[in-house]
């Protein structure tokens, strides 16, 4: 005679389905939050590979099928560009006047914001607050100031004057971004670094910098892309063609009547290569920088 079937525990099969439920629900969440990564990914990336299929077609294909693939692909655009648009000069004055500005930024921005940080003076939160409130206001209602100093000074229409007023367009951000990562150093590190016998300056260069390089990165990344796709100052403070930046060389290529489309894009992908490197070069450094203050 056959055995009966033993019963059914309840409390085990209630356990299975809420494991199976769980597990449901977290397939469900990760492949919702796949969904959005994917849909923001399309989103950031479509235009670019738009605007890059763009920059090897003519203005008369693009105007015939604006979203078709290159039937042809028109290299020689880069080319003329380069040579015959003289995008090669363009290059080298925002290359020029940006790494400058950058350089100088990211050294007096480190160095002020050490200072507020760690230096208890006599109207600290005072400078502290005048450079925050630079943030605040749009930096055009200072346009024609701006114009009038570098008439004064024999500055305008030269490198040297825009960069200095890219300098001081981007200082109160920079200090504003470094000086809340500085505060969060340990101040063991200084005391023993005085105990070593470190000077004010050997403490900034040698344990200032390297521990806050994250953040120092971050500003480089944000300043370099802010400053490389300037516009306004500079085509208001440069009037000589030689001194162009690469935006007021791609803005040629619109006229009144007639806007070549295809070498727009062209000179926009020159343009957004250097950011791209950049990018690549300290993506790493970006990320910790913006998350270092996430987590205690």
């Amino acid at each position: 005679m056959n055995a009966l079937p033993s019963a059914i525990n309840p409390a085990s099969v209630g356990l299975t389905t809420r494991r199976a439920t769980e597990l449901l629900t977290g397939w469900l969440r990760q492949g919702g939050l796949m969904a959005v990564v994917v849909l923001y990914t399309l989103f950031a990336a479509l235009p670019f590979g738009w605007i890059a299929t763009m920059s090897v077609r003519t203005t008369s294909e693009i105007s015939a099928r604006h979203f078709a693939w290159p039937e042809q692909w028109h290299w020689e655009k880069f080319r003329i560009a380069w040579v015959d648009s003289n995008f090669a000069q363009y290059f080298w004055n925002s290359a020029l006047v940006v790494v400058s500005a950058v350089a100088i930024v990211t050294l007096l921005g480190a160095a002020a914001a050490h200072c507020l940080a760690r230096y208890n003076f006599r109207g600290n939160r005072l400078v502290y607050f005048i450079l925050f409130s630079s943030i605040v206001f749009p930096p055009q209602i200072i346009l024609i100031s701006l114009f009038q100093v570098l008439v004064e000074y024999d500055l305008y229409n030269s490198r040297l004057g825009l960069t200095l007023v890219y300098v001081s367009l981007q200082l109160p951000m920079t200090v504003y971004l470094l000086e809340s990562f500085f505060a969060r150093i340990p101040q063991d590190l200084f005391d023993a670094a005085k105990i070593d016998g470190y000077s004010d300056f050997e403490i900034f260069w040698r344990i200032v910098l390297p521990v806050g390089m994250p953040a120092i990165a971050t500003t480089i990344i944000l300043n370099f892309i802010q400053l490389w796709n300037e516009f306004l100052f500079a085509v208001v403070l440069l009037s000589d063609q030689d001194k162009r930046t690469l935006p007021i060389g791609i803005r040629a290529y619109m006229g009144d009547y007639f806007q070549d489309i295809g070498m727009i894009a062209t000179g926009m992908m020159i343009a957004v290569i250097p950011v791209v490197i950049l990018y690549a070069f300290f993506s790493e450094k970006l990320i910790q920088g913006m998350t270092a203050g996430a987590v205690k």
